[in-house]
């Protein structure tokens, strides 16, 4: 074992970072061990330096990050700061003075993961970002690595813990969404503006890298169609139920049919509850793989916390270090097929649409005709009459596959109709 220790350089020490931090300390042999050097933490840049750091010398606390990369003896730098800049401009200049890379940065990645790597093969260093999607699950190294010489054609998951506490607290209590959104809020599962997560931008992000990977080929944030789940309902709910599905928030990356291109995209959707993805309960996430020869394969465990995400980043941290003693970097940017990323209204999918409509003779015939006449195919209909009279009815119609942008276009010619009052709901039906 070589005796000299490679250098860590940490950026951010809040939950994930002092996770990081304690882990390097108490587990120190053992990381000596698997990389055959020890580590050794030369340096940790917070904001607020007065701050009591349990485990960590004060010694080693600098607000001045840029000074900390710049040192030229750093062998590693861990990002967990998030965000775009600085952290952008750190993980640029730490390669260029000679360090690679572990970041759990999802949103710095999904926008600018392209001009990262480049730098990193630029300056023959590595960039590291298993703790970027889905917190301690291993799934960035399986598919960059282990289905390396696999065709990925779709990948679909959840991806994000607090958006699935929620809709598990609805589906399981009847618990309505600012009920189900305060209690996690309450245990902690939910930040004070819970935005982020609610509204699809952190699963949008993580779609973004996981289609990149998968299909090899650049996808950025802009690319991922994004729905937020603040308007699912009770109701939704109930009409799951009656399908015997659920309703998860999924990230959702496919390849085209003919493979010519992909998609990515984050919206609520009813699952049905046969397959593994309806069973992921709590604050969990879990990835479904498809694939060409390894056909199906779920990745599942908890998505989020300190020290789930620091045991993805610490074993980037390791992958990296055995990198750095051979002398070698680990697999890069795989963007050789360049395919284009297709729109939203081209993607093909069943759709479940709730209909407010007049309780009269000839109102489904009427309906059905601007079904057929958009060419969107249906596979069932259940219809309702109000318990509380009022001369209207609840009218349920799940499609066949049919193209977003013809479903849209039937939903507008609906509206149109006398004898429709309004659209309650509409959800994409995924998992067939």
């Amino acid at each position: 074992m070589r005796t000299r220790p490679l250098k860590v350089a940490l950026l951010g020490c809040g939950v994930v970072g002092s996770e990081v931090a304690r882990i390097m300390t108490t587990h120190a042999d053992d990381l000596a061990a698997r990389i055959g050097a020890p580590v050794e933490l030369t340096g940790v840049a917070v904001r607020r330096p007065s701050k009591v750091r349990e485990g960590i010398d004060p010694a080693l606390v600098t607000t001045d990050a840029t000074a900390l990369v710049k040192r030229g003896d750093i062998d590693v730098v861990v990002e967990v700061i998030g965000g775009i800049e600085p952290a952008r401009s750190l993980i640029t200049t730490a390669f260029e003075h000679g360090a690679s890379v572990v970041s759990a940065n999802k949103a710095l990645l999904a926008q600018d993961g392209a001009a990262l790597h480049a730098a990193a093969e630029e300056h023959g260093r590595d960039l590291y970002y298993e703790a970027a999607v889905a917190g301690a699950i291993p799934l960035i190294r399986p598919l960059r690595e282990s289905l390396a010489g696999d065709k990925i054609n779709r990948v679909m998951g959840i991806v994000n813990g607090t958006t699935n506490f929620i809709l598990d607290k609805m589906d399981s209590t009847g618990a309505g969404y600012q009920e189900a959104l305060d209690e996690a809020t309450a245990l902690g599962y939910a930040e004070a503006d819970p935005t982020a997560d609610v509204e699809g931008f952190d699963a949008a992000a993580k779609a973004a890298i996981l289609a990149g990977i998968a299909f090899h080929t650049r996808v950025r944030l802009d690319d991922v169609y994004r729905e937020g789940m603040n308007e699912v309902t009770s109701a939704d709910f109930a009409s799951a139920k009656a399908m015997a599905c659920t309703i998860k928030l999924l990230a959702i990356c496919e390849r085209a049919a003919d493979g010519g291109s992909v998609t990515a995209r984050v919206h609520p959707a009813m699952i049905p509850l046969s397959h593994p993805l309806a069973s992921v309960r709590g604050a969990y996430n879990a990835v479904f793989v498809e694939s060409d020869a390894a056909g199906q394969l779920m990745f599942y465990g908890p998505g989020a916390g300190g020290a789930p995400t620091a045991s993805a980043v610490l074993g980037d941290l390791v992958a990296v270090c055995r990198n750095k003693l051979n002398g070698a970097t680990g697999p890069g940017d795989s963007a050789y097929t360049q395919l284009p990323v297709s729109s939203m209204g081209e993607v093909v999918t069943r759709y479940h649409i709730s209909l407010d409509v007049a309780d009269k003779p000839g109102v489904l015939a009427q309906v059905a005709t601007v079904f057929a006449e958009h060419g969107v195919s249906i596979d069932t209909v259940r219809q309702q009459g109000r318990q509380d009279g009022g001369g209207e009815a609840s009218l349920v119609v799940v499609t066949h596959r049919a193209s977003d942008a013809s479903l849209n276009g039937t939903v507008e010619a609906l509206r149109s109709l006398d004898t429709v009052r309004g659209v309650a709901s509409i959800m994409r039906v995924e998992g067939e």
